[in-house]
C-alpha cells in the first residue's frame, strides 16, 4: 500500500440528455423568482476537464448516463450523431437509462462504438441470465486504484415502453453490489465508486446497505447538490442536468484512504471558452438541422419542467394535444428532461426538444375508477416511502382534471378528490382521454386505445399559429393539501 499522499480529481457529468450546445438554464432566486442563464455545451465541458487535467493528471471523468437520447438531431440519427462527439470528450466510463430508447441491440451497437466502456452490474439477458455489460472497471493511478461499479436505471423494464427492454431485464443492484464490492476489495482496490443512474433516494438506500462504498456518483433525479452528502464514509454527489453543470471532487488519499475532499458544483457558463476542435465537430454534425433555428412562435409564459406537481412546459404540450383532438382530458409522463424555454420567441429546436421523439397523440376510453387507480399508482411511484418503489420522474402531467391529495398517506390512500372539469369524478362513468406515449397512460388501462393522425410537433405548431401562448387559463392539476 502506498504511504505517500496522493491527489485524485473526479469529474461527474450526469443526465446531459444529448444537449450538445449551450441552452437556457433555470435558476431560482429569492422569493421564487425564476432567472434564465445560458449554460452548457459539450465543448465547454471539455475545456473544464482539460483545465483540471493540467492541474492534476490523476483525473477521472465519468458519465452517469441519459446521454445518447434527449434532443431531436441525436434521436433522428438513432444516436449515431453523438458518438464521435462523445469519443472526443475524454470520458472514461458511463452507465445508462434513456440509452435504451433505441432498443437493447441498438444500444449495444452504440456503446460498442464508444472509446470507453458502458458499465452495468444489473442488466441481464432473459434467456441466459448473464450480464450483458461489464459490471465494473478498475482504474490505476500512481498511489491509488479505483474500482468503478456501473448501475443502470432499474425502471427501464418496469415503467417504460416494452421495446426498451426486449429480451433483457433489470435489477435494483441490491444483490449485486455486496458481491462486487467484496470482489473489488479482493483485488486490492483502494477506492470503490458507484456510478449509478437509479436516483438519489435509491442510491442513499444502497449506500446504507453497502457502507464500504467510498464514493457515489448519483444520477437520474437531476439534483444540483451544492455540497456532497456524506453517509457513513461514502461521499455522494450529483450535478444537475443537460450538461449545465459538472461535479468536481478533489481527493487527498493516503494509505488507500480518503483523508480529505473538496467539492465544487461547476456551472458550465457561457463565459467558458469552448474547445475549438470539439465545437467544430458539433457544428458540422448539426449542419443538416439548420431549420431548427427557425422561430416558429412566441410564448408569454416561461416554459419549464423543473417542478414536481405540474409544469408550464407540459401544460403547453397538453393544451396543444387537447386542442388538436377536441378531447378535454389529457395525460403525459412526468419527464424531467427538456431545457427551459424563456418567455419570448420559440425556435423549432426548442419546440422539438420538449418531446424529441415526436410521438402521435393517442386516445383511450378510461373509467373514472381507472383514472383514480392510475393516479394513485403514479403518486406511489413518485412519493413511496420505499425508495425502490419510486419508479418515475415527476408526477404524471394532466389536463382537464384536478386532484387533491395528501402526500404523507400510505399507498392507495393519497387521493382525496378528483374533479373532471368542475364536476366530481364518477367512478363508473367512461371518459375519453388523449395521451402522449405509453408513459402517459399505460397499456394496462382503458379500452378503445388508438393513435390519432396528430403528431405532437404538429399539435404544438398549430397552437402557436393561433398567437402567442400565454398559459394563463390552465389551473393546477395536483393540489397538495
Amino acid at each position: 500500500m502506498n504511504t505517500e499522499l496522493t491527489e485524485l480529481s473526479l469529474i461527474q457529468l450526469n443526465d446531459c440528455h444529448a444537449y450538445l450546445n449551450s441552452h437556457p438554464e433555470l435558476f431560482w432566486e429569492e422569493g421564487g423568482v425564476i432567472r434564465h442563464e445560458e449554460c452548457g455545451g459539450l465543448s465547454r465541458i471539455l475545456t473544464i476537464v482539460e483545465q483540471e487535467r493540467k492541474l492534476n493528471k490523476n483525473c477521472l471523468f465519468l458519465d452517469n448516463g441519459d446521454t445518447l437520447h434527449g434532443t431531436f438531431p441525436v434521436i433522428q440519427s438513432k444516436g449515431e450523431l453523438i458518438v464521435p462527439i462523445l469519443n472526443k470528450l475524454t470520458l472514461e466510463a458511463m452507465t445508462m437509462h434513456w440509452e435504451f430508447f433505441y432498443g437493447p441491440e441498438r444500444t449495444k451497437e452504440l456503446t460498442n462504438q464508444l472509446n470507453y466502456p458502458a458499465l452495468a452490474c444489473n442488466i441481464y439477458d432473459q434467456k441466459t441470465n448473464q450480464l450483458i455489460y461489464e459490471p465494473y472497471l478498475i482504474k490505476n493511478y500512481p498511489g491509488v486504484s479505483v474500482g468503478i461499479i456501473g448501475l443502470a436505471s432499474n425502471i427501464v423494464d418496469k415503467t417504460m415502453p416494452a421495446s426498451f427492454s426486449e429480451g433483457i431485464y433489470f435489477t435494483s443492484g441490491e444483490k449485486e453490489l455486496p458481491v462486487l464490492i467484496k470482489e473489488l476489495r479482493s483485488k486490492k482496490v483502494d477506492l470503490i465508486l458507484l456510478l449509478s443512474h437509479v436516483g438519489f433516494p435509491q442510491e442513499m438506500q444502497l449506500i446504507k446497505e453497502n457502507p464500504d462504498l467510498d464514493i457515489c456518483f448519483s444520477g437520474h433525479t437531476h439534483h444540483r447538490l451544492q455540497k456532497p452528502v456524506i453517509s457513513g464514509k461514502t461521499i455522494v454527489i450529483q450535478s444537475g442536468c443537460h450538461g449545465s453543470f459538472l461535479g468536481r471532487l478533489r481527493l487527498k488519499i493516503k494509505n488507500g484512504k480518503i483523508i480529505s475532499h473538496e467539492h465544487k458544483l461547476i456551472k458550465v457558463s457561457a463565459e467558458i471558452m469552448p474547445d475549438q476542435e470539439l465545437q467544430a465537430m458539433i457544428d458540422s454534425a448539426l449542419e443538416p438541422f439548420s431549420e431548427l433555428d427557425q422561430i416558429v412562435g412566441q410564448t408569454k409564459t416561461d416554459l419549464n419542467r423543473n417542478e414536481m406537481l405540474s409544469t408550464t412546459m407540459d401544460d403547453f404540450m397538453l393544451k396543444a394535444a387537447t386542442d388538436a383532438t377536441g378531447i378535454a382530458i389529457a395525460f403525459s409522463n412526468g419527464w424531467r428532461y427538456g431545457a427551459p424555454i424563456p418567455a419570448g420567441p420559440i425556435t423549432m429546436g426548442a419546440l422539438t426538444n420538449i418531446v424529441p421523439m415526436n410521438p402521435p397523440v393517442s386516445k383511450v376510453t378510461l373509467s373514472g375508477q381507472e383514472i383514480w387507480d392510475m393516479l394513485e399508482e403514479n403518486l406511489e411511484r413518485t412519493f413511496s416511502a420505499d425508495p425502490f418503489a419510486q419508479m418515475g420522474g415527476y408526477l404524471k402531467r394532466a389536463r382537464g382534471i384536478t386532484v387533491t391529495f395528501k402526500i404523507e398517506n400510505p399507498k392507495d390512500t393519497r387521493i382525496q378528490e378528483i374533479f373532471v372539469g368542475s364536476e366530481p369524478i364518477e367512478l363508473d362513468r367512461s371518459y375519453e382521454a388523449a395521451f402522449v406515449t405509453d408513459q402517459g397512460v399505460g397499456p394496462e388501462y382503458g379500452t378503445n386505445r388508438q393513435q390519432t393522425e396528430v403528431r405532437v410537433f404538429d399539435a404544438m405548431l398549430d397552437l402557436l399559429a393561433k398567437g402567442p401562448y400565454d398559459g394563463l387559463e390552465q389551473p393546477e392539476t395536483f393540489i397538495l393539501i
